[in-house]
């Protein structure tokens, strides 16, 4: 097994999408880049400590990777959880560096965060944590250097810690950090802009393959995870007409075959706030819900047309890809960041060949994360530039650049991988998984010859 797995796995995507195109034959001064870029241009790591509410001391590791600046200044979540390691923050920056291109704004990559779980702490440790983290981290970062948002764990409440944490270190009040607070910097919609993100570009996708004909309306949405993502990416979908068949945590997933509402979905957001598990927020629920133990959605629904992967990395399997297929899935985009393994990836591209432009009755149409959820960063940018103007955007101002900036990535990607395609159909859907990286790639190669940093 490989030292750094998740970070291999990523980057291997990406070489491979390279390598299966003309890309190099056109041009040969790109050879290069890919592995300087597989080298952060900085990684730093640090000792965090802080008192328990027992008097004890504890420690944890914190990370910062800063793997390109190219574009923009370095930008990514971070991320406060026990299974944070390099091999992970590696292979989300890498991930985010080409995801950030594709939003079409200035801005590079990186990751970090802490390997530790903030849940269950009482809010005084929980600042203390803080505190004690950005007594490292805000040596490097700054709103024309870094500027970090958050991911898992660290929502809203958390980041409002880390900034009051900077203020005190800086003595500057500045962007940042992104998805603050609505009345001290947010812009609207960070908290709803990569579920909705999500769904806007599925519904994209569906027009385009049936040519106008068919929407997300009337199709049945099955959804893993159960976090900002998730909750607004099915919220989006009830609004567009759509069903939602699921749900999911880490200790299992709910399933209903005649849909999941609107009160049920705000019912997690409620729980999901207290750190409760789907299993209690529904243990007394009277509809047609079934909370199923230790599993994933995948192959506990028996028909669906859209699959949105919106919790972790390599939540989908080869053997539940399989499932998803003869469920009748059509449409799979990527919520969370590298959801599908590398099998299960091999699988919808498969079924992709057998569909044509005309009809997708006989194949699946995958949309990999890197364009799938690029709506989080994208409104994290806005959010940026409110805040050097000093001012907040109307909401449906907001709302209007996710659809617009989505569509455009979607065109991109489809372009790209149209002009630099090796497969010998004709007739099939372009490779989005090909065509993001490949977009991506380009923009970051173009800025990366241009500096010198590659030749």
């Amino acid at each position: 097994m490989s030292y750094e797995p998740e970070f291999e796995q990523a980057y291997k995507e990406v070489e491979d999408s390279l390598v299966q195109s003309t890309l190099f034959k056109h041009h040969p001064q790109y050879a290069n880049v890919l592995k300087v870029l597989r080298v952060p241009q900085r990684i730093v790591q640090f000792r965090v400590t802080w008192e328990n509410d027992k008097g004890e001391q504890e420690v944890a590791t914190g990370y910062r990777v800063q793997l390109s600046n190219n574009l923009g200044p370095f930008k990514g979540g971070l991320r406060f959880h026990e299974s944070v390691n390099l091999s992970v923050l590696k292979f989300l920056a890498f991930e985010q560096v080409f995801k950030n291109a594709l939003t079409g704004t200035s801005i590079g990559g990186a990751k970090g965060g802490l390997n530790v779980n903030p849940q269950g702490r009482s809010d005084k440790e929980l600042r203390r944590i803080c505190q004690a983290f950005m007594a490292e981290l805000h040596r490097h970062i700054g709103q024309d250097v870094d500027i970090p948002a958050g991911d898992i764990n660290v929502g809203g409440k958390v980041i409002g810690l880390l900034f009051g944490a900077w203020r005190q270190y800086s003595n500057t009040f500045e962007g940042v950090l992104t998805g603050k607070g609505t009345n001290w910097g947010a812009s609207p919609f960070r908290p709803e802009a990569t579920g909705y993100g999500v769904v806007y570009i599925t519904n994209d996708m569906i027009e385009y393959a049936t040519k106008g004909k068919e929407s997300i309306k009337g199709k049945r949405v099955a959804i893993s995870g159960s976090g900002n993502v998730a909750q607004y990416a099915a919220l989006k979908v009830l609004e567009l007409g759509g069903t939602v068949v699921s749900l999911s945590d880490s200790k299992g997933a709910i399933v209903s075959e005649s849909g999941i509402s609107k009160a049920d979905i705000e019912a997690v957001a409620a729980g999901k706030s207290d750190y409760k598990p789907l299993s209690a927020i529904f243990a007394e629920s009277k509809s047609d819900i079934k909370f199923i133990p230790g599993a994933r959605p995948w192959t506990n629904v028996t028909k669906v047309d859209v699959a949105l992967p919106c919790a972790t990395q390599n939540e989908v399997s080869g053997q539940e890809a399989e499932y998803l297929v003869k469920a009748g899935v059509k449409y799979v985009a990527e919520g969370s960041n590298m959801g599908s393994t590398p099998e299960a990836i091999e699988i919808f591209e498969k079924q992709r060949l057998a569909a044509s432009s005309s009809s997708t009755d006989s194949g699946v149409w995958f949309c990999p994360p890197k364009l799938a959820n690029m709506a989080g960063v994208m409104v994290s940018q806005f959010e940026m530039a409110q805040n050097s103007q000093r001012v907040t955007w109307e909401p449906e101002y907001v709302d209007s650049l996710i659809k617009k900036h989505m569509k455009e990535g979607l065109m991109l990607s489809i372009e790209t991988a149209s002009k630099y395609s090796n497969e010998n159909t004709s007739d099939a859907l372009p490779s989005l998984l090909k065509g993001a990286n490949l977009a991506g790639f380009i923009k970051v190669a173009d800025a990366m010859i241009d500096h010198g940093d590659v030749f």
